[in-house]
């Protein structure tokens, strides 16, 4: 098997071995799915597929939903793609991609230096939106043990990663805080288009969510 192609599989290995079965909605096929947005988006884009594939299947490990240790992210990844015998100067690439994945709160500017770190991002945001967004929201915040809804606890727009880390909001909250902010904040122009219906979608089912919540037709 040809280099890249074996770092990629021995790499699916472990993300598969780590995430599988996991329960707030970035498990195993969330990884799956984020690595077919960006794929999707990076061959449009023009980006380089092999740093894009590898850093979509890399970015939750590591991740401060899981993680308390501040270096969890390097230290981790580095592991793994030493394991796999990747050259250091690629490992660095993949590591300032994943680094810019993250969203870190309503105020907080992540912008990507690269395009193939725009791509990543992207796909995982997509991911967070639309049906499936919907789906992993309520998950993870069942996990969590918070509130559905509380109509007395309105959203908060965080200045910063802590707040935003910290904050133990229900989750129709998040919606406001995060994914209805997502559609804007598409790094590329195939990202944008493919948010488009994800948007519109959460918008819809927010309305009809309030229906019901109030008893109305």
């Amino acid at each position: 098997m040809e280099g890249k192609s074996r770092i990629i599989e021995e790499v699916k290995v472990e993300i598969k071995k780590q995430f599988e079965g996991e329960g707030t909605g970035h498990d195993w096929w969330h990884m799956v799915r984020v690595v077919n947005n960006a794929l999707t988006i990076g061959r449009a884009e023009n980006g380089n597929l092999f740093l894009i594939e590898l850093s979509a299947w890399l970015h939750d490990i590591g991740d401060h939903k899981f993680h308390k240790e501040t270096d969890a992210q390097e230290r981790l990844i580095t592991q793994i793609l030493d394991d796999v015998g990747l050259k250091k100067e690629i490992q660095k690439e993949i590591l300032a991609i994943v680094a810019s994945v993250s969203y870190k709160g309503a105020k907080v500017e992540t912008l990507p230096s690269t395009l193939e770190g725009q791509v990543v991002q992207d796909a995982d945001r997509l991911d967070a939106i639309g049906a499936i967004g919907i789906a992993r929201a309520f998950a993870y915040g069942g996990n969590k043990e918070r509130l559905l809804y509380h109509p007395g606890q309105p959203p908060v727009m965080h200045n910063d990663f802590e707040a935003y880390k910290n904050d133990k909001g229900h989750t129709v909250n998040h919606f406001y805080e995060k994914l209805l902010l997502l559609k804007e904040r598409m790094q590329t122009s195939t990202g944008k288009k493919m948010a488009e219906d994800r948007h519109v979608y959460m918008e819809s089912f927010l309305s009809q969510f309030y229906k019901e919540w109030e008893g109305k037709e």
